[in-house]
């Protein structure tokens, strides 16, 4: 019954064009918006302290504004260190990251058909891009094609439970989807398995923003735009009475002591690509789920974190 659930998520067409032109809106606030995408990311990159690698070609897919890529390019400094992304005005800005003597190579292509040679890459990192994959295997197999026997797969995306609060209370007012359909944790582990990956390590977490309305929410999802670019999306404009209508229902259900909680559900996986050594991840210091052939089980594990100076934000917060 649960596998069954499992396998039903419905594939939905994404708007390249409108993704694309969100995200080329959202280039210049992203970085101060992108708090949880920034803290995700962090969290990513520690990860690979537990890695023996030393990669000569690192390849970031949806690297965005350059962030986290500028951490790539600083800790492998021998190195190259590509950037791709769908939208060409975050990757323009990640090209001004580093110092003149070693820059990210900017790379504007869609994550299914990266215009990159087979088997050239020993590292590809992604973080939060692969959900807008409508069928995330497509992805996962350009990712297999690139990367060089022995190469490892690093990437975070957002899984089922995501927004579920902003979701419930549309579907309240109307049957229209407003969010994205969101991929399960067991499915993509499902995929590395049968797409040939070693290997393949699948955890969770759930993170929530507490905001102190859903206005603010919305006008957080615009800047780093995380937008509707669903093609089955309402065309026309949304009045402002059913937007209110929305606005007090979450408050109304979700609401607590003058916050709003946003969930987070943060999927991290990891996979050696086959026909070389690999090298498993040393287990000290981290609590993860090893989803085996036989079963996959969901859990969400306790996690030690590391103390670290956040972006400071005055209207929202972040629990684990």
């Amino acid at each position: 019954m649960l596998a069954r659930r499992h396998s039903e998520r419905r594939l939905v067409n994404i708007d390249r064009r409108a993704l694309r032109r969100a995200a080329d809106r959202a280039a210049q606030s992203y970085d101060q918006a992108a708090i949880l995408a920034a803290e995700v990311g962090d969290r990513l990159l520690e990860r690979l302290e537990l890695i023996r690698l030393d990669p000569r070609v690192v390849v970031d897919v949806g690297c965005g504004t350059g962030r986290t890529t500028e951490a790539l390019l600083k800790r492998y400094r021998r190195a190259r260190t590509i950037g791709t992304d769908l939208a060409l005005q975050p990757l323009r800005m990640s090209q001004r990251r580093g110092d003149w003597r070693r820059r990210i190579r900017g790379v504007c292509a869609d994550a299914e058909a990266l215009p990159l040679a087979d088997g050239c890459c020993d590292l590809l990192f992604s973080n939060l891009m692969l959900y807008w994959c409508p069928d995330p295997r497509a992805a996962l197999a350009e990712f297999n094609r690139i990367l060089r026997p022995g190469g490892v797969l690093m990437f975070a995306t957002l899984g089922r439970d995501t927004l579920k609060e902003l979701r419930d209370s549309w579907r309240f007012l109307e049957p229209l989807a407003h969010t994205l359909e969101f991929s399960d944790m067991h499915d993509l582990g499902d995929a590395l398995l049968r797409g040939g990956w070693a290997q393949p390590v699948m955890d969770m977490e759930i993170l929530t923003v507490n905001y102190p309305d859903p206005a603010v929410l919305l006008q957080d999802l615009r800047q780093t735009g995380e937008t509707n670019c669903r093609t089955d999306r309402r065309r026309s404009l949304t009045g402002p009475g059913r937007l209110r209508a929305m606005k007090a229902r979450y408050a109304d259900v979700y609401g607590h002591k003058d916050r709003v909680p946003a969930t987070w559900e943060i999927v991290y996986g990891h996979a050696w690509r086959t026909g070389g050594s690999q090298t498993t991840l040393q287990p000290d210091g981290v609590s993860e789920v090893r989803i085996g052939v036989d079963a996959l089980r969901a859990t969400v594990p306790p996690r030690a974190r590391r103390s670290r100076q956040r972006p400071p934000s005055a209207r929202n917060c972040i629990e684990a």
